[in-house]
């Protein structure tokens, strides 16, 4: 139980300074370009999102989680998996190199023929790595994804700005997606010992494949549900407007991919573990909820408080349309990493069905609410989608409890008073800055007696799961 304990603690540690490093790095590169850059530019680049990102589910087909499922995957599990995911990203990238044209028409934007060409290019040699990353997930070697993500993520933002500087447009973000790869690739390389060969046998593939298929399922149907509003925003509106969702959706993702990222890196591996003992899973899953909770509802909330202030000073008055709208996405965005581990606990055990399904029917129904919200603007559509989405988390777990004996009051019990202190800390927040205006000060001051007014509460009310964190800490000094 020590083991396991302190294995868990260490990959949730590496996966906060991940995942923590990682958004301060984007951060700070996503206010160099969105000063050097205009919303069409952004725009044109986000239109592509959904066919880079399906794309890239197409490719690996499910087989990360399939590998991390398995208790002791062989090298030939690695290798067939390698193989597969290189010819289907040629394949796919061949079709999405003839359908180019037929991407631009649709938006309307034919410079998207050229551009889509070289964006998917990113997908295609992602595939030289998809082995190997599931190969550092299931061994949890967190602190080796730390070093390479933050070496990548620097590297091709100076690419970026480079190019931004140098007037390539939006060019400049698009070189960003393919150097970021490239970087990540060469750092699995370093640190993953494994080599593919050239003795490709399928059947572990095809082993894996019923599980895998119902991942893919679901990864395409997650895809389109996180990118549904850009796809038709792309439709229906110039390139500037799409360009002010886009980065409002940005500046949410990266907060709120900061925790989910963060459980990620250890909740289904952790989880895949315990699925014969279900008291320990259960315990295990209560402690990843609080944990979660302590983190992702102050940061996204907090993001939300400081939203008018953080994108006038940051990124510029010409990004102003944004704070609407990423208000209400970081509110929404607060909920998400709790979706991160009802489907890590579906996923750890075996349940790819249930893990299918209710992000089938997630989707169904989201796009319902965008047929009945579209005609009153944006703003309307995106804050009908933001609420629908968290109450959905009922469903899962309606849909989940059962494999670990989750009570409703359970999660209640976990969750609600992290969100009580939230909006205590926001509230008591906005009225001692009340009387500043200088914007920047204004920016600094929500920010500073925000942390202080959470951690003192949280300590005054002494929240065991603040009190392992800071302990934790300190023995890694």
């Amino acid at each position: 139980m020590d083991t396991l304990k302190e294995k868990t603690a260490k990959g949730l540690f590496w996966g906060a300074v991940n995942n923590g490093s990682t958004q301060i790095f984007a951060l700070l590169i996503g206010i160099f370009l969105t000063r050097l850059l205009s919303p069409s530019d952004y725009g044109l680049v986000g239109m592509l999102t959904i066919f880079t990102v399906l794309a890239g589910n197409l490719q690996s087909c499910g087989f990360t989680q399939a590998l991390v499922n398995i208790r002791r995957p062989t090298d030939n599990d690695y290798n067939s998996v390698f193989w597969f995911n290189v010819i289907a990203s040629v394949s796919i990238y061949i079709v999405l190199f003839f359908c180019a044209p037929l991407i631009a028409a649709y938006y309307r934007q034919p410079s998207l023929v050229v551009l889509s060409r070289v964006v998917f290019l990113a997908f295609l040699i992602s595939s030289l790595g998809i082995a190997h990353n599931a190969y550092m997930f299931k061994n949890m070697m967190n602190k080796e994804q730390t070093i390479i993500g933050g070496i990548a993520l620097l590297l091709s933002g100076v690419i970026a700005i480079v190019l931004a500087v140098c007037d390539f447009t939006y060019w400049a973000l698009a070189w960003q997606q393919i150097a970021y790869i490239t970087i990540v690739n060469i750092g699995r390389y370093y640190f993953v010992k494994w080599r593919p060969t050239l003795h490709i046998d399928f059947t572990p593939v095809r082993r894996m494949f019923g599980f895998s298929s119902k991942m893919l399922v679901t990864s395409i149907i997650n895809t389109i549900n996180s990118h549904i509003l850009t796809v038709i925003f792309g439709r229906l509106f110039p390139a500037h407007i799409v360009g002010h969702f886009t980065v409002a959706n940005k500046w949410n993702t990266m907060a709120s991919s900061f925790v989910s990222g963060t459980i990620t890196q250890v909740a289904q591996p952790v989880m895949s573990t315990l699925t014969e003992e279900r008291e320990r899973e259960l315990r295990v899953f209560r402690k990843m909820m609080r944990f979660t909770s302590f983190l992702s509802f102050p940061c996204m909330f907090g993001m939300a408080f400081v939203a008018r202030e953080f994108i006038l000073v940051l990124p510029g008055e010409q990004w102003e349309q944004c704070v609407p709208l990423m208000q209400v996405l970081c509110i929404g965005g607060a909920f998400m990493p709790l979706y991160t581990l009802y489907q890590n606990l579906a996923i750890s055990n075996g349940r790819s069905d249930i893990y299918m399904w209710c992000n089938i029917a997630q989707i169904i129904l989201q796009i319902g609410v965008i047929i009945l919200f579209h005609e009153y603007g944006i703003q309307r559509m995106v804050e009908a989608c933001t609420l629908f989405n968290i109450l959905w988390l009922v469903v899962w777990h309606l849909c989940t409890a059962s494999l670990i004996k989750l009570r409703v009051l359970d999660v209640l019990l976990d969750i609600v008073p992290f969100i009580i202190v939230t909006i205590f800390t926001m509230v008591l927040s906005g009225i001692i800055i009340l009387s500043v205006d200088n914007i920047h000060l204004k920016l600094m001051a929500k920010v500073i007696i925000a942390i202080v007014v959470y951690v003192g509460t949280m300590k005054l009310l002494k929240v065991k799961i603040l009190d392992e964190c800071l302990q934790f800490v300190k023995r890694r000094k």
